[in-house]
């Protein structure tokens, strides 16, 4: 999910709420302890260099039970960050913690935000030698020439 599509979800809802995919929810007193800019500058597997910007919201679980972030003013330090750090419409990260602190994409199901659990992936599968995936066919859709039939002898 990009920014510009958070900030349109934020002028429709009532309030801001995060669940994880399994539907447990981010308390409701969490607070956005940072909104910025990630950047990654990297060489893959391949040797490709390579060049990733997030924008990037740190969700913090503190023991402000009382606290309640409401859209305006998320969209409020969203505006702020775009303003001062001359954030772009990226693609979202979340920073949420878990056992350790865990990245997450963000999409929205209609009434909650959604901590999309992310997957590492290799970038340069064929110069790692990775086979690609197999092409799945039925079994009707093989060729029957010069094949076995019950009763032909063949077997």
């Amino acid at each position: 999910m990009k920014l510009s599509e958070v900030k349109n979800i934020l002028n429709t809802v009532e309030a801001v709420n995060f669940k994880l995919e399994d539907g447990s929810m981010v308390p409701e007193h969490f607070h956005v302890t940072e909104v910025g800019v990630v950047s990654k500058h990297f060489i893959d597997c391949g040797g490709v260099v390579r060049k990733e910007h997030k924008a990037n919201f740190q969700l913090w679980d503190a023991n402000d039970f009382e606290h309640r972030l409401k859209p305006g003013k998320l969209a409020n330090i969203i505006g702020l960050s775009e303003k001062v750090l001359g954030m772009e419409d990226l693609e979202i990260e979340v920073e949420y913690q878990s056992n350790t602190i865990g990245k997450y994409s963000l999409a929205f199901d209609g009434k909650d935000f959604v901590l999309v659990n992310m997957q590492t992936a290799c970038l340069a599968k064929d110069a790692c030698g990775i086979p690609g995936e197999k092409q799945k066919i039925n079994l009707v859709q093989l060729p029957t020439a010069n094949s076995c039939t019950p009763g032909g002898g063949c077997c």
